[in-house]
């Protein structure tokens, strides 16, 4: 098989494992005990979180450790609104599930909340927000770079516009960190989610980078962990080779800017030979990814056949990968039903290579070619 699908999910890079291993084959101790093995475990952790915090210019004491993406996004958006009762929520329209549903749900709660709009280029459009003057937004999350089209927003001019309102501020930075210069200081949001398995690292570790201004409940409680914000005995292996996996990430950014950068070109100029629409292409986008169309032919079918050829590709979010909607993403930037349901994401990674790319290309163009025949035939 060949793996195009790294914005899901990535391998374990081996000094990663090697970082972990000590602490799956012999970790006794639990972070919380004071005996030796516990102080081990301990000190562990913190070395991990002064890794995880200088990949985003973050303070050690700002990182606050949890086992997702989802659990941080859930974290911030639950905790704000145990503490702000009367907190008007916005989100944009191309967020992760993760975001969107939890937000979603407090409006059942009583709570307002805003869907702001993207452009066709899946780009935020600030002067389409309706802010009421009676409950103006004043919790706002905007991914960085989104899984799907790989766009990347204007973040400074969106956290700008925000911060002029006293707008709390956040931005789901899973996809972004490792591919792009994620800077929490610099950028003045106000929290922030990075997580481990997006950029080498192990599954079932993430973090939620917050400014220690802002008050929040905690989301998980029960023993105290994580200064109160998240309880439970940590994932000490997990944590270990997420700090690793930060440590490597500028490493990681010059491999995709080097290696990485050129094949998406000629992905994308191959594809658009054979008829394909690219989703996003005038927008800065990540380096890694294209995600397109061709008209008339169903997305899951000629993912299917992919799949039996030896590609690995996705529709989308692996996250509603079994949801036969087509992408809300897509739905959002003004693209039909039709069209979205045929959309494909190429996600390449480190170790992609050209010879992959070429083989793809002719797999592609093969299978598009029986498509179209059968479709010619079943008309």
């Amino acid at each position: 098989m060949i793996y195009f699908d790294y914005n899901a999910t990535t391998v374990i890079h081996p000094e990663v494992l090697n970082e972990m291993i000590p602490f799956l084959s012999n970790q006794q101790g639990n972070p919380a005990s004071n005996h030796k093995f516990g102080r081990r475990a301990q000190t562990a952790i913190e070395e991990a979180r002064e890794k995880v915090a200088c990949s985003v210019n973050a303070h050690p004491s700002q990182v606050i450790f949890t086992a997702s993406g989802t659990e941080s996004n859930n974290t911030i958006i639950n905790g704000i609104a145990q503490n702000y009762p009367e907190t008007h929520f916005a989100y944009s329209a191309i967020e992760h599930p993760c975001i969107s549903e939890p937000i979603k749900s407090l409006s059942k709660k009583g709570f307002v909340t805003t869907k702001i709009p993207v452009d066709s280029q899946g780009m935020l459009d600030l002067d389409k927000i309706e802010n009421d003057s009676k409950n103006p937004i004043s919790f706002l999350s905007v991914m960085m770079a989104n899984n799907e089209t790989g766009i990347i927003q204007d973040l400074p001019k969106i956290i700008e516009w925000a911060k002029l309102k006293k707008i709390i501020t956040h931005t789901d930075a899973v996809q972004a960190l490792g591919k792009i210069t994620v800077d929490f200081e610099m950028l003045e949001v106000d929290a922030m989610t990075i997580s481990s398995h997006k950029i080498y690292g192990p599954q079932g570790v993430a973090a939620l980078i917050l400014n220690k201004k802002i008050d929040m409940s905690a989301f998980i409680m029960g023993g105290g962990q994580e200064k109160g914000l998240r309880s439970g005995t940590e994932n000490i292996a997990a944590i270990i080779g997420f700090g690793k996996a930060c440590e490597r990430t500028k490493e990681h950014m010059v491999l995709l800017n080097r290696n990485i950068k050129p094949l998406q070109v000629q992905l994308i100029s191959e594809l658009k030979k054979m008829g394909a629409l690219i989703f996003g292409e005038n927008s800065e986008r990540l380096n890694n990814t294209v995600f397109f169309t061709f008209k008339g032919i169903d997305g899951s079918t000629l993912l299917t056949a992919l799949d039996r050829k030896g590609f690995a590709l996705a529709s989308g979010s692996a996250c509603s990968s079994n949801n036969s909607e087509p992408s809300h993403v897509l739905i959002a930037m003004g693209v039909s039903e039709e069209i979205a349901q045929g959309a494909i994401r190429i996600s390449l990674g480190i170790n992609s290579n050209k010879n992959e790319v070429d083989t793809f290309l002719i797999a592609l163009k093969s299978e598009l070619e029986r498509l179209k025949q059968l479709t010619a035939i079943a008309a």
